[in-house]
């Protein structure tokens, strides 16, 4: 198989992308994301035809936040957009001519870093992006694991804390709640309040008060040594170490790979997340430890991987 596209479903855009078997990204589509479910579906099709115009296509892969069926066709259910046994694959490839795959997006972008990213050489791959929440992927024995009803590696909804925060999702203590983009800023929220002596770059990147930090003042501030700033860093390091440590005693990886917004601060976050990951490992002292990675694809991982697994079939 050829050039495929790979659709990537964000919050506030859809980017469609022709990518050979490279994993080489050849032209870019951008439209914004329409609010309701049957707009999303026009958009990625209306992608799609304009991207395509100049390339012969094989397939197309979608990547969806979301529950996918096993099928890879039917979007069970997506969080942000009012999708419920939504036919997605049938929808597009009605519209547009083409072969589609669905899939969730942390699988693409966990297939897009094993394929062309930091993955390269390892048979046995988890991947977790720490974003706005938590997501992942489970790469074992060069395939993509994705449980019997196509739902596995929903990481950020593993409970880590009994009766813990309210997540999203409607449960207690879920991991997302405390290894994210919003626990990052949760962190330096409470402790900008209750030390604010200790934060004055921080605060002073914002409005000056403590409801207005963002998570880029955050990462700004931890770069210029910050303390509250750093300690937050750190705190979700902590957790998302504690994390990893517990996937290693389930699928005992070669490597995990970190994504998402959050890890694009490279070894600010990354070293401690290994020190934790270290610290929480079962037996750490007597068996083989992991590589902990940085993902390298970045925010183009969602839609190369989209692509080559609508080339995959």
């Amino acid at each position: 198989m050829g050039l495929t596209i790979g659709v990537d479903i964000g919050g506030t855009k859809i980017a469609a992308g022709v990518v050979d078997e490279e994993g080489t990204i050849l032209e870019t589509y951008k439209v914004p994301t329409p609010p309701t479910a049957d707009g999303v579906t026009e958009a990625i099709c209306a992608a799609v035809s304009e991207v395509s115009s100049n390339h012969t296509i094989d397939a197309v892969g979608i990547g969806a936040a979301g529950y996918v069926d096993d099928k890879r066709a039917t979007v069970l259910f997506a969080p942000n957009i009012n999708w419920r046994h939504e036919p997605l694959k049938d929808k597009v490839e009605q519209r547009i001519g083409l072969p589609v795959v669905v899939e969730n997006d942390a699988n693409c972008a966990a297939w897009g870093e094993y394929r062309f990213g930091a993955g390269q050489g390892h048979e046995d791959v988890i991947c977790i992006t720490l974003g706005t929440g938590l997501g992942g992927g489970i790469i074992i024995g060069n395939k993509l694991r994705r449980g019997r009803f196509g739902v596995a590696a929903e990481f950020g909804h593993i409970r880590v804390v009994p009766d813990g925060l309210l997540c999203g999702c409607g449960s207690q203590g879920c991991w997302e709640q405390y290894a994210s983009g919003r626990a990052l800023v949760r962190y330096a929220k409470q402790r900008a309040n209750a030390t604010p002596e200790n934060a004055t770059v921080l605060l002073g990147l914002g409005d000056g008060t403590p409801e207005g930090i963002e998570g880029r003042h955050i990462s700004q501030a931890a770069r210029a040594g910050d303390p509250v700033a750093v300690d937050s860093f750190r705190e979700l390091a902590r957790w998302a170490g504690a994390g990893l440590a517990d996937l290693a005693s389930l699928f005992d990886p070669s490597a995990f790979i970190v994504g998402g917004g959050v890890s694009d601060e490279g070894d600010l976050v990354l070293d401690p997340i290994r020190k934790s990951f270290k610290r929480w490992l079962i037996g750490g002292a007597w068996r083989p430890h992991a590589q902990v990675l940085a993902a390298r694809l970045g925010g183009e991982a969602g839609l190369v991987g989209a692509a080559d697994l609508a080339r995959q079939g």
